[in-house]
């Protein structure tokens, strides 16, 4: 059974590590999807599958909601309202859009993520996050 403490170390483990779209290497560099993957491999084992090659403007282009649908296909999903330290949350930036940013819920006000532009970092989950949150998923085996 995987413990929530594990997962938000895991993650805390990741801050610092530079943004690099695509890459997953604590410490080299690491996107959104990038430090889930991460931490998944940390307390979980290996990936369930591969991600695929994307660009920086996928979620724009059309074709479904890559993100959620895989993390579906992975994670537990629960409600928003009910996530806890270790959740993964997703993000839309639009209503009408895919979900394009993941996050790791530290505690009900905080979380870890990788930006653009900055390094991966812990961050309080603001009112503009709240508002933007599209979907929270627990790792499989983590007790509610």
């Amino acid at each position: 059974m995987i413990r929530r403490d594990e997962i938000v170390a895991a993650a805390r483990g990741w801050r610092g590590t530079p943004y690099c779209h695509q890459a997953s290497c604590k410490g080299a560099g690491a996107d959104c999807l990038g430090l889930v993957r991460g931490v998944w491999r940390e307390v979980m084992g290996a990936e369930p599958e591969r991600a695929p090659a994307y660009s920086p403007g996928w979620a724009e282009s059309g074709g479904g909601d890559a993100l959620l649908e895989a993390a579906r296909r992975h994670l537990t999903e629960i409600p928003c309202t009910s996530f806890l330290a270790g959740d993964v949350l997703l993000f839309r930036w639009r209503r009408h859009l895919p979900a394009k940013h993941a996050g790791i819920a530290i505690s009900a006000d905080s979380m870890i993520h990788a930006q653009e532009g900055a390094a991966v970092a812990e961050v309080a989950l603001s009112a503009w996050w709240r508002r933007h949150l599209a979907f929270a998923f627990r790792f499989p085996g983590v007790p509610d």
